[in-house]
């Protein structure tokens, strides 16, 4: 019986016309969350029963209660996808039937023989006219159908009475049960009436709300196009005027007349730089603001904030000291176009509210992982610092932290608000502490990705080109096909002339026909080693005196020592070291001697290096 209250409500007879197949469905999963209740009331009424009946009714009555429930919760679990009119019908009749197992119960106590079956049996009866009314209260009509077995059970009650003395004493019980089951329908009814009320007050009161709402959001969005037109619209006069000063200061002038040139350029600048402001907090407050996210190089980044200023505080007498802490890296993604925005605005408030002391920006970078940093950006001066109750109204639109009429310094009080609201796009924030007499900090917190940690330094040209100009003529050979092509685009590159062989054998042979002025000869070839090669243009021919520098992969000294035996003047080591090699090439016209002694010293050289 328990959760049959918004199936009486949905289903109502009288209404069940207005009842929408929702409102059915929204009843039945509430039945179905509370049905479990129902089990609890099963079982304490079985235990009212073991004192009367004796335990083996009171088990039976048990076992066919429970099992009706549970048949109840499964036609109402089956039927909960399709709770229409025509089904809506359904769920009465079983909710009757299943009542009829509950009205056993006062039967079963009332023709016990036990002295205290009749008392139980009363109780029984109330208290399930109680449990019906009490689920149903809204609905009365559908509480009479499903209470009918209650009152079969007392029809039933009252037959065995027909004649006896109680029979009137228990029809006197209904009066006062009908008027509890009324009083609290009544009162349920009405204060249902009362929450709907309040209820559709609520409703009205919200629609209120939103159509203020709607307004409010259409006169913002009214004013941020007016001020984004009017904004647009006067940066053009307002160029053609400062424009118009500009070319009027390259005329001759009085001096009284430079001066009212000079006023009208500073208000004009002054001007165009409340329109940037204007249009700037137009376009945050749109969603329009837009971000470029490009590759930024922090020192870069680091010159374009600062440059203003350092002039600006010498300028003022002032100390301007710049900081980096932390691992800073070399290059990531950002807007540096809106980072300097945002820096250059603290920094311009620290140099114009500063009379002496120092100005510090400090950059702080704290890695996260290896392509994600934290930085933070803060700037110190030693002002007169801000007092706390103006700190909260700080960042606010149109607002100055000195408010007087006296206030020494003009401005609309957007920039502070403009660069916070540009931060928190970014990901990030500004926050500030100062104390009065002292100075302030303001701090600009966000994250960015790295591109690079550290710096790309550029390889240093090697010139391949000897002292006096001259071209040589060189002697490749080498089996790789790219590092031949290497060498010669390298050589070629300072006039030198070059001929190429793919292996020893063939190297004799062009070593034994043309006379070279160096030969750089690789190691490990096929056909023929260079090192047999090298032995063999020793031995005879135009050759037997040229200086040969062999190249090999092997950096052991046993192999350099094997190399400089078999006739060779200089070894190197691949990848192919081009600034030792430019060196040997300077020292060709003093013959093998000096392209050894070169290659003497550049070993002695590496060997202490390594020491």
């Amino acid at each position: 019986m328990v959760g049959s209250e918004d199936i009486g409500k949905s289903l109502d007879s009288g209404r069940s016309a207005g009842v929408s197949a929702s409102e059915a469905a929204q009843a039945l999963t509430a039945i179905l969350q509370t049905q479990y209740l129902r089990y609890i009331i099963i079982g304490s009424w079985a235990i009212g029963l073991l004192g009367t009946v004796g335990w083996v009714e009171a088990i039976i009555w048990f076992i066919g209660t429970i099992g009706a429930g549970a048949i109840r919760g499964k036609v109402e679990k089956g039927m909960a996808g399709r709770v229409d009119a025509g089904w809506g019908l359904l769920f009465p009749a079983v909710a009757t039937v299943t009542t009829a197992a509950w009205a056993s119960a006062p039967l079963m106590a009332w023709f016990s023989p036990h002295p205290f079956g009749h008392p139980l049996a009363v109780a029984l009866l109330v208290s399930g006219y109680v449990l019906v009314f009490a689920q149903l209260r809204s609905s009365p009509k559908q509480a009479i159908v499903i209470s009918s077995p209650y009152t079969v059970a007392a029809l039933i009650i009252a037959a065995s009475l027909w004649g006896g003395p109680l029979f009137w004493p228990f029809l006197a019980i209904l009066p006062f049960t009908s008027a509890g089951m009324f009083v609290l329908v009544t009162m349920t009814m009405l204060r249902e009436e009362r929450i709907r009320a309040f209820q559709e007050h609520q409703a009205h009161l919200i629609e209120e709300l939103q159509g203020a709402r709607d307004k409010a959001d259409a006169a913002n969005q009214a004013k941020s196009n007016f001020l984004g037109v009017i904004s647009h619209e006067l940066r053009t006069p307002m160029n053609g005027v400062l424009g118009a000063a500009q070319l009027l200061g390259a005329t001759r002038l009085e001096t009284t007349q430079r001066e009212y040139l000079s006023i009208i350029r500073n208000s004009g600048d002054n001007l165009l730089s409340l329109l940037n402001d204007i249009l700037d907090m137009t376009k945050i407050e749109a969603g329009k603001m837009t971000f470029e996210i490009i590759d930024v190089s922090l020192e870069d980044l680091h010159r374009r904030v600062t440059g203003p200023f350092v002039a600006q505080a010498e300028a003022k007498g002032l100390e301007f000291r710049s900081t980096f802490v932390g691992e800073t890296p070399a290059v990531v993604k950002g807007d540096p176009l809106r980072v300097c925005q945002v820096l250059q605005n603290l920094l311009s408030n620290a140099v114009k509210f500063t009379d002496a002391g120092v100005i510090e920006f400090r950059t702080e970078s704290t890695r996260i992982n290896d392509r994600r940093v934290a930085f933070t950006f803060s700037v110190t001066d030693s002002g007169s610092g801000i007092a706390e109750a103006d700190l909260e109204r700080l960042f606010q639109p149109f607002t100055q932290a000195d408010a007087s009429s006296t206030r020494r310094f003009g401005g609309t009080g957007l920039g502070l608000t403009i660069a916070r609201r540009m931060a928190n796009i970014m990901g990030g924030d500004i926050t500030v502490t100062s104390t009065v007499g002292q100075g302030s900090t303001f701090t600009l917190v966000v994250e960015a990705d790295v591109v690079e940690w550290q710096a790309v330094t550029e390889a240093e040209a090697i010139d391949a080109e000897v002292g006096d100009g001259e071209s040589l003529n060189i002697l490749v050979v080498e089996d790789h096909p790219v590092n031949r092509m290497i060498l010669e685009a390298w050589l070629g590159s300072a006039g030198h002339a070059t001929v190429t062989a793919e292996n020893g054998q063939i190297a004799v042979e062009m070593a034994g026909q043309q006379r070279f002025d160096l030969i750089i000869m690789d190691v490990n070839m096929p056909v023929m080693d260079g090192l047999s090669a090298t032995r063999l243009i020793r031995t005879k021919g135009p050759n037997a005196e040229t200086p040969i520098a062999v190249l090999s992969a092997s950096a052991r000294n046993e192999d350099h020592q094997a190399g400089l035996e078999a006739g060779a003047d200089a070894y190197l080591n691949k990848p192919i070291d081009f600034a030792a090699l430019a060196r040997l090439m300077q020292k060709v016209h003093g013959g093998r001697t000096g392209v050894r002694a070169a290659a003497e010293v550049a070993e002695l050289g590496e060997t202490a290096a390594a020491a």
